[in-house]
């Protein structure tokens, strides 16, 4: 290997890095340096950091928070449900409010304000960009770790021990005993000659990472996915004070309540803002459940992979990956059913996961540079860098 590889230093660095969207890029960009010197190693075959390239930089679209507000705007106003209870809501507070109501136009306003997308997305984009790091500082520094291994030569047996035995014992999330095996058989995949149980051996190492990975993440991922779904009754509150923002009329809007006069508006408030709250999770959760492949095709994850298994992998000999996959794969040596029904299960995300390290596992695409050579560069110095990310 000619150029630097990634150090651990090099990790540490990039994990401090206070700026959520630069270190979100440059953990990107230290993926796949990390995935093309380990797969100089292996060989033919994808790692699991080449993957994670790619799914960091598709969190980083969350991070970035690209379209969300736009999207959930769109629609919210496109929703038949949330007009109609503008409506009646309008209709309902200028008989209340007199001519300090809002009109209808101002109802939906209201919404949006009181709503407030920016602070939810906020909240998405900070338990994504935590994750992202996360991992990055566990799994990325054991590959520098790993690599620097090799840096003098091809390690020994007991090298690779003392390894591993750095790695803490026990399952995940504390314990790191799926790294332990899948480093171990990272270093078992070098020394294969055959292509077919070398495949198996890298495959195994991946959904070893990626179980470990993913328990780690559980916390995240729920969070990311429900961040946007405020407390209803905060958001209640906050309607009614958009929608009421006269102290006369809001007044006239306590009194209505005492009365029983409010009732449609109450009950209109409510449905609007459990709309509000349905829109906002399915925006976030559609963004989350999309993976941006090298050449730009979208996989949705809630949908199974139309592509098959490589020849190599159709059928798996090696007892500890069947074991494995018997383990997060309840549809064994097909893709079918491997879509998530919901990305916030970790037996739905594995399943996905599972299959994909198989499918794409000869794909020489996962090796792609994430970034133009520009872009790198401005990585290297610190800066955000410009042009489509």
């Amino acid at each position: 290997m000619t150029r630097a590889l990634p150090t651990v230093a090099d990790v540490a660095r990039i994990a401090a890095v206070s700026d959520p969207v630069l270190r979100n890029l440059q953990i990107t960009q230290c993926y796949h340096e990390l995935a093309t010197a380990l797969s100089s190693l292996t060989g033919e075959g994808a790692n699991w950091c080449a993957v994670a390239t790619w799914a960091s930089k598709q969190a980083g679209q969350s991070i970035r928070q690209e379209d969300l507000q736009r999207a959930l705007q769109r629609r919210l106003r496109g929703s038949a449900d949330a007009s109609d209870a503008a409506q009646v809501m309008a209709t309902a507070s200028l008989e209340i409010g007199g001519e300090e109501g809002r009109s209808v136009a101002g109802a939906v306003d209201a919404l949006w304000d009181a709503l407030n997308p920016a602070a939810a997305f906020q909240r998405t984009a900070d338990a994504v960009a935590r994750g992202n790091r996360k991992v990055f500082e566990e799994i990325g520094f054991q590959f520098a770790r790993f690599l620097a291994l090799f840096a003098e030569g091809q390690p020994d047996e007991t090298q690779v021990a003392d390894f591993c035995q750095g790695l803490q014992p026990g399952d995940p999330p504390d314990g790191q005993r799926f790294l332990r095996q899948a480093f171990s058989h990272i270093y078992q995949a070098m020394a294969v000659d055959d292509a077919r149980t070398k495949a198996e051996l890298l495959l195994l190492s991946n959904l070893e990472i990626g179980f470990h990975e993913q328990t780690r993440l559980q916390p995240e991922i729920v969070e990311a996915m429900n961040a946007p779904v405020v407390d209803p009754r905060q958001l209640r509150r906050r309607l009614m004070g958009e929608l009421f923002p006269d102290p006369g009329a809001r007044l006239r809007y306590v009194l209505a309540g005492l009365a029983g006069r409010a009732r449609p508006l109450l009950q209109a408030r409510d449905h609007l803002a459990d709309e509000a709250t349905r829109i906002g999770r399915l925006v976030v959760t559609e963004r989350m459940m999309t993976l941006a492949m090298p050449d730009g095709q979208l996989l949705v994850l809630g949908e199974d992979l139309r592509a098959g298994f490589p020849a190599l992998l159709r059928t798996i000999d090696l007892p500890e990956l069947r074991a494995l996959l018997h383990l997060v794969d309840p549809t064994a040596d097909t893709p079918s059913g491997s879509g998530a029904r919901d990305w916030g299960m970790l037996p739905d995300r594995m399943h996905f996961i599972a299959d994909l390290f198989r499918v794409y596992h000869l794909d020489s695409r996962l090796f792609a540079p994430p970034f133009s050579p520009e872009q790198i560069a401005a990585l290297r110095d610190g800066r955000r860098p410009e042009g489509t990310l």
